[in-house]
């Protein structure tokens, strides 16, 4: 069983910062892409950004240059940095991994559970 367990959620004023963190546990053999999306209320989830096991990042515009996304392989972890957060940003932010449990097996989607980032004056 493979979890995903967010932290670092929270209210902020515009402008702020908060740093956003995900880790993986359970059975894993290996872990391809991680990443963050967010839903804000009566939207579609999007992605807000990715990584690669090899390190290759991809942003959504409406976050470049504010946020960075990074991760520790050897703690199967993913932070998103959020900086210059501005109320668009309001949403509830998802880590995302695709996982392999065996050598054998094909990659899964797995999800966190959620956490809430406010920005608001």
């Amino acid at each position: 069983q493979v979890q995903l367990v967010e932290s670092g959620g929270g209210s902020v004023q515009p402008g702020g910062s908060l740093r956003l963190s995900c880790a993986a546990s359970g059975s894993i053999f290996s872990i391809n892409a991680m990443g963050w999306y967010r839903q804000a209320p009566g939207k579609q989830r999007e992605l807000v950004a990715a990584i690669t096991s090899g390190g290759v990042t991809n942003y959504a515009d409406s976050v470049k240059g504010r946020f960075t996304i990074s991760r520790d392989n050897a703690k199967n972890t993913v932070y998103l940095q959020m900086n210059s957060l501005k109320p668009e940003d309001t949403a509830v932010y998802y880590c995302h991994a695709m996982i392999r449990d065996t050598y054998y097996s094909d990659p899964l989607n797995y999800w966190g559970q959620g956490t809430q980032v406010t920005v608001s004056s």
